[in-house]
């Protein structure tokens, strides 16, 4: 029995290089051809056709009182997204997310949406007088009550001398930060409440001192957003859990060694092939052999995704009356017994 044609990427290569027209390195160096090609595998594949080939499961595990989880490369620190953490660099990895979500074993609710959240776990500050200036004093110590209180939402403000409004917010590290100057100036603890407070300006006498902070109870997520590239889950865990839910990963790219790596799916070859070209015909101001090659780009597309369609075909469209309740057949239940 003939084995299946080559699909390396010396392959597509050639296959590129007969649309192009340009079959000497002289023309079209090997590297700047290959570049084409990563290009448009990395970037332009996954954003073309959601493939169910590059569909996959992610997990991650969510810490005690953390709420917030950044997915790119610049909050890299222990108490957000260190370096070592599988969500760095996420947004790059990573070209969208879908549910199912589970949460320590449970279905739970994922959405994108601020408001949704927020509806459903309104940021209610909790306004209190902690302290009262003498004109004099600049630092202050002390404890809050209502505890713990969220992260990047601790604000501390009264007025100086001169009749200026004097602000301190937290900066979710632990950290009091000047907003004006971008300076740190005290401490809070999230969860016993302990904060120090250095005051620019004495505050005014008899002027109050005030915290404004969002109180909560942690225990089991059940909701989380993906917004500004980050995932907020509430409630706020009380321990750690495993979450997970379905995302479509960006191929990779092409090693540079020639030959020796195969698309992720073989039947990807001749699309790849037509896409890196129409980038060369792009880059070349060529429009009319771009216009040339569209039809059958957009052919071997359809041939990528037919996979997909047909994976998806097989699958019940979700109604009233199908399960994806959980309820089952029973509209009251599971062994509802009257």
């Amino acid at each position: 029995m003939p084995s299946n044609p080559p699909t390396t990427l010396q392959t597509i290569r050639n296959k590129v290089r007969l649309l192009t027209r340009t079959p000497s390195t002289a023309q079209l160096s090997d590297t700047d051809l290959d570049n084409y090609i990563n290009t448009f595998i990395a970037y332009d594949l996954p954003d073309h056709v959601s493939l169910f080939d590059v569909k996959t499961t992610f997990s991650f595990y969510c810490q005690p009182n953390i709420d917030v989880y950044y997915t790119d490369t610049t909050h890299t620190n222990a108490v957000q997204t260190p370096t070592t953490s599988v969500l760095y660099d996420f947004i790059n990895k990573y070209t969208s997310i879908d549910n199912p979500l589970i949460i320590a074993g449970y279905e739970s609710y994922l959405t994108q949406s601020r408001q949704s959240l927020y509806e459903q776990y309104p940021l209610i500050n909790n306004i209190l007088t902690v302290n009262t200036g003498n004109g004099v004093t600049t630092v202050f110590t002390g404890t809050l009550n209502a505890l713990p209180v969220l992260r990047n939402e601790v604000t501390f403000g009264s007025t100086d001398i001169n009749g200026l409004g004097l602000t301190l917010a937290d900066d979710g590290l632990g950290n009091l930060v000047d907003p004006q100057f971008a300076t740190s100036t005290g401490t809070i603890n999230y969860i016993t409440g302990a904060y120090t407070l250095t005051w620019a300006t004495a505050p005014a006498n008899g002027a109050p001192i005030l915290a404004e902070t969002v109180p909560y109870v942690a225990s089991r997520p059940t909701t989380m957003l993906f917004y500004d590239n980050k995932f907020t889950l509430r409630p706020v865990p009380d321990k750690p859990y495993k979450i997970t839910f379905d995302v479509f990963f960006r191929p990779v790219a092409f090693l540079a060694t020639p030959g020796t790596q195969n698309p992720l799916l073989q039947d990807w070859w001749q699309y790849i092939a037509y896409g890196a070209a129409k980038k060369i015909f792009e880059d070349r101001m060529d429009q009319d052999s771009v216009a040339s090659i569209m039809t059958e780009f957009k052919q071997q597309e359809r041939l990528v995704l037919r996979k997909t369609l047909k994976n998806q075909s097989k699958e019940r469209a979700a109604t009233i009356y199908s399960e994806q309740s959980g309820l089952g057949s029973n509209p009251f239940g599971w062994n509802r017994n009257f």
